[in-house]
């Protein structure tokens, strides 16, 4: 029997903190408010799983993003969605080379360690399969050639909710595939004053530099630390139990709620927690998860696996409604 990885120790944990304070501090000096999108990031770069985001054009998704991407010093790519984008435009192609008579390789812009690929449900349903395969095997297939795709590698994909003229709708097993999905809500007017003042300022411009720097190497580190967060075997069994109970809602939660449930979650949702919830913890400075932590993920890791009926959505009725019923119903060890 494999014997499980060291804890992590105080240094490492000191270190981490170090880390997680100054990339906190870059995208607060250029973020304003949207604190569940940074923890959201956050949890998905430590984790080594990619987040979908939707909302609203104009909530600095972007922005957000390649703040991120800059304090970390990662290779930055932005993939604009349109219906004609193709798979190699994408993951790369191979072109001819007259002069040699060869063909070289040329990679495309999903190489890269912070992909951003806007408004994902414009692309074409072998566009989006193209970019999900990546996402789950962390490498393309270019002529017949593997190539690895840079670690950290992590996705960022947004979908606009008020616009579904000319979308593909994501189907519900490539949802499965991303870690976290995020809502990002309208800033307070507040937070909007703040915005204007920032770009008065000059702090939002592309070419302002940031404070604090990382190194790739760090991040790594993060996520080796991360792996190594001690989850109780209490929480393992409460982590399988919620998932448990999402497929078979009607004993725990009632026929009514449960008869607006068409799927329950995978068990991605299992890994996910365990996963996320390692991450959480650490952004928290512990070394160890609790039940809160699960908890707190409950609505970014079930709200894109636990599906509605169709009477459920004609009925208005919030897939985070039934979450927290469902976690109302498991007795929190």
């Amino acid at each position: 029997m494999q014997q499980p990885a060291a804890a992590p120790t105080e240094q490492e944990m000191a270190r981490a903190r170090d880390v997680l304070k100054i990339v906190s501090d870059a995208y607060s000096a250029r973020m304003v408010g949207q604190e569940r999108l940074r923890t959201s990031l956050l949890i998905a770069l430590i984790a080594g799983g990619h987040i979908l985001l939707e909302s609203v054009p104009g909530l600095a998704k972007t922005t957000a993003a390649s703040t991120l991407a800059a304090t970390v010093q990662a290779d930055f790519k932005r993939i604009q969605c349109t219906p004609d984008l193709l798979p190699s435009d994408i993951t790369g192609s191979q072109i001819y080379d007259a002069a040699h008579g060869t063909f070289r390789t040329v990679l495309g812009p999903v190489h890269a360690n912070f992909v951003l690929l806007d408004e994902i449900n414009r692309s074409s349903a072998k566009t989006q399969s193209a970019m999900l395969e990546a996402m789950q095997e962390k490498q393309t297939t270019i002529g017949g050639e593997l190539h690895k795709l840079p670690r950290p590698f992590l996705v960022i994909a947004t979908q606009n909710p008020i616009e579904q003229e000319g979308t593909y709708e994501l189907p519900e097993a490539q949802m499965d595939r991303f870690l976290l999905k995020e809502i990002v809500d309208y800033p307070s007017p507040a937070e909007e004053l703040e915005v204007l003042n920032r770009i008065d300022a000059g702090i939002l411009d592309p070419d302002h530099p940031g404070d604090g720097k990382v190194t790739l190497d760090d991040v790594r580190d993060l996520q080796s630390i991360a792996s190594r967060v001690h989850v109780d075997p209490a929480i393992r069994n409460y982590i399988v139990s919620l998932v448990y109970v999402t497929r078979n809602p009607a004993p725990y939660i009632g026929d009514d709620r449960a008869r607006h449930i068409k799927y329950g979650a995978s068990p991605r949702a299992s890994i996910a927690f365990l996963q996320a919830a390692r991450a959480f913890a650490l952004l928290q400075g512990r070394a160890y998860v609790i039940p809160e932590d699960v908890r707190s993920l409950r609505h970014v890791i079930l709200r894109h696996r636990v599906l509605l009926t169709f009477e459920g959505q004609a009925d208005g009725v919030r897939g985070e409604d039934l979450i927290d019923a469902i976690f109302g119903a498991v007795p929190t060890p």
